[in-house]
């Protein structure tokens, strides 16, 4: 009698060990889509989550605006007009990138006339209340928050000389410093705040014309300057996303493909300054994402050759686990970390006519 009650208790654990095994493993589905008002969604850039509140914002250039989602029961509520849209050079369109700065009940978007415009989020409805000048002629791009010092850095990567603005959260809104980086041939990508260490990393997908050789920028935050940078290759990396214990996912971009360059992404590990994992199986990413709820991170591989798709790689052991279809230039992603609802905008697509917000996650 013991040993078959013994042999029932490890039958059991071995069962729930199977079960931990499957779910860590299983990809995600496409389960909802939203529908977007207005005109058909042919133009998008960079999403957010704001995780205090459990909202979804994403930069619409076919709406010119910054659209809003309840990412708790993934309904549609509403947008913020007054960007510039989608116009005949990337170059020059808007909005781009966006960001929450819960605090201040504030997002910040960066449009394509190098302003930011800030949307005052506890206004009814919300409005944009300031807009100011990076400085250049391109558009403003992507983003980062460092609320220890108030600061948010803000990308110009299509200048002629790329370079970052630090600008102050504060009313005023000055331009606290700027950085520029005269090497970076292919300009400058996505930035990231790492609450632990208290740098900004940004990704340098190319220098000096060499088409393999980039870096990651480290941004010290107290002297406005750069402090290392963490060299990467055959990458042209494009966003970055922290996960667990200081490793940074690189999405290696489609730039690199068109390079000669095998599809991958990698983690790095701040901390030595070293390639902690290479993935082979997903490449060709724009923005990518970690999702704290489930412990993985999200890569908006729009140029993986056969077509777009949603990678999922679990962020502990650098495991690829799934390769899900998404939509033509399907290149944005963030997760709310409350549900693990996964938020990637598709373009027009037999399923969604006129384009839509596609939800991603387990099945029910």
């Amino acid at each position: 009698m013991r040993n078959t009650a013994i042999g029932l208790l490890a039958l059991c654990a071995g069962t729930a060990a199977l079960s931990v095994l499957a779910l860590a493993q299983t990809a995600p589905i496409l389960f909802e889509r939203i529908a977007v008002p207005g005109a058909p969604l042919l133009s998008f850039d960079i999403s957010w989550v704001d995780a205090e509140t459990q909202t979804y914002y994403f930069t619409d250039r076919s709406n010119k605006s910054v659209d809003i989602i309840d990412a708790k029961t993934n309904a549609f509520l509403g947008r913020v007009e007054g960007f510039v849209g989608q116009k005949d050079s990337l170059e020059i369109s808007g909005p781009n990138g966006v960001i929450a700065l819960p605090k201040l009940k504030q997002v910040w978007a960066a449009d394509g006339d190098s302003t930011v415009k800030v949307i005052d989020m506890a206004a009814r409805p919300p409005k944009i209340i300031a807009t100011f000048s990076t400085g250049g002629k391109n558009r403003a791009n992507v983003m980062a928050y460092d609320e220890d010092d108030n600061l948010l850095l803000v990308t110009n990567g299509s200048e002629e000389i790329p370079y970052v603005s630090l600008i102050s959260t504060a009313p005023d809104h000055k331009i606290m410093g700027q950085i520029k980086f005269p090497n970076a041939s292919e300009g400058t990508r996505a930035p990231v705040w790492d609450k632990i260490g208290k740098h900004f990393y940004l990704s340098l997908p190319e220098l000096d014309k060499d088409h393999a050789k980039g870096a990651i920028a480290e941004i010290d935050p107290k002297t406005m300057a750069v402090s290392r940078l963490i060299p990467v290759s055959e990458c042209q990396g494009a966003g970055l996303a922290f996960g667990p214990d200081q490793q940074l996912l690189v999405g290696c971009s489609g730039d690199a493909i068109k390079q000669g360059f095998k599809p991958k992404s990698l983690i790095v590990d701040v901390k030595s300054g070293t390639v902690a994992f290479t993935i082979p199986e997903v490449g060709g990413s724009d923005q990518v994402w970690y999702n704290a709820g489930d412990g993985r991170y999200y890569l908006a591989a729009r140029d993986m050759p056969g077509g777009s798709v949603l990678g999922v790689i679990d962020a502990k052991t650098g495991k690829w686990i799934a390769n899900v279809p998404t939509a033509k230039n399907a290149h944005s992603v963030a997760a709310n970390a409350g549900n693990n609802h996964i938020f990637v905008p598709l373009t027009p697509n037999p399923d969604c006519p006129d384009g839509c917000v596609g939800v991603y996650g387990l099945a029910k």
